[in-house]
């Protein structure tokens, strides 16, 4: 009777122990700051999450490359290191060509394009286009479109001859300035501030969000309102992660994270107008506006890069993708 009472003692303390175990830790590490789209997308997650199974996962966000740079996020979501990553689309072209469509320059005419093609059976189905490399995409998040900045004017193609600019890792974006005869230099996104501070680059492409969030435009003294190229992320996970939760846990996780790349996306466009203006008031960066003359130089210089990676990237995808201008 003694060792049959020990016995109960010792399942009720482990069942006891069990209903209080700490819920799984999920780590969603991010580059850029929290302000940002991308950043308040991940904190809205991590509010569902603790909101709607709480009991059971924790969802910790790590923004600023607290954790990993732009470098090094893919590989730690391949380890197990952490869960969910966005990177912009630029960082797939090591695991998949077909997403370079996002670089070309000047493909798309402004962020409903982007959401129109994204939302495609064709935009859809990039998704999946990095599934075989051991990773899930969940959704495409917006930051917004690229504009140029520079240490001096950039009004017309032969302005950027012969200046460096900072780029993400992809073979798109290095053509896109080759084109320009400017020089290309793929760099971390955590380091561009002090390589423009310093004068190692001469100039960079970014969003209006993501060059006031860092503080681009108090270093760079201009910024051409080029609209040239698309900044947007893919919310990954690893496909190991992804298939061993519950299906129970993961649809209640899919639902939140829609959820919140939807609230991102809503915000993107209203920071973008709002950062603009920021960097405007600030006085600090002089907004260049291209005429459409101007403009159509830009176009003319870089638009050869289509059909360089079109055999790549695939004819169809990018006819499908200016199909969504109209």
């Amino acid at each position: 009777m003694k060792k049959l009472t020990l016995s109960a003692i010792a399942l009720s303390i482990t069942l006891a122990s069990a209903a209080h175990a700490a819920p799984e830790v999920i780590k969603f590490s991010h580059v850029v700051a929290e302000n940002t789209p991308k950043g308040q997308m991940a904190l809205h997650f991590r509010d569902l999450v603790a909101e709607r199974i709480g009991d059971k996962y924790e969802v910790e966000v790590y923004p600023n490359s607290q954790l990993f740079g732009d470098g090094k996020e893919m590989e730690a979501l391949l380890l197990g290191d952490v869960q969910f990553i966005a990177p912009s689309l630029s960082k797939f072209s090591k695991y998949t060509k077909k997403l370079q469509v996002f670089d070309l320059p000047f493909l798309f005419e402004d962020m409903e394009a982007v959401d129109r093609f994204q939302q495609s059976d064709a935009g859809q189905s990039l998704l999946q286009s990095v599934k075989g490399k051991g990773m899930i995409g969940l959704g495409y998040l917006h930051n917004g479109l690229k504009q140029l900045s520079a240490s001096e004017p950039l009004r017309v193609p032969s302005d950027a001859s012969g200046k460096k600019f900072r780029i993400m890792s992809s073979d798109v974006l290095a053509a896109q300035f080759d084109a320009v005869d400017a020089v290309p230099l793929k760099k971390p996104f955590s380091e561009v501030f002090t390589l423009l501070q310093t004068r190692a680059i001469d100039g960079q492409e970014n969003t209006w969000s993501n060059i006031y969030s860092k503080k681009f435009f108090e270093v760079q003294p201009y910024i051409t309102a080029s609209n040239h190229g698309v900044l947007d992320y893919m919310v990954t996970t690893s496909a190991e992660f992804w298939t061993q939760l519950p299906d129970a846990d993961r649809e209640v996780l899919k639902k939140a994270l829609d959820e919140s790349v939807a609230y991102g996306n809503q915000i993107a466009q209203q920071k973008a107008d709002d950062d603009r203006q920021k960097i405007i008031d600030s006085g600090r960066s002089q907004i260049l506006t291209l005429t459409d003359k101007e403009r159509g130089e830009w176009v003319e210089a870089m638009q050869p890069v289509w059909q360089q990676f079109e055999d790549e990237i695939g004819a169809d995808l990018i006819q499908a993708a200016v199909q969504a201008n109209q």
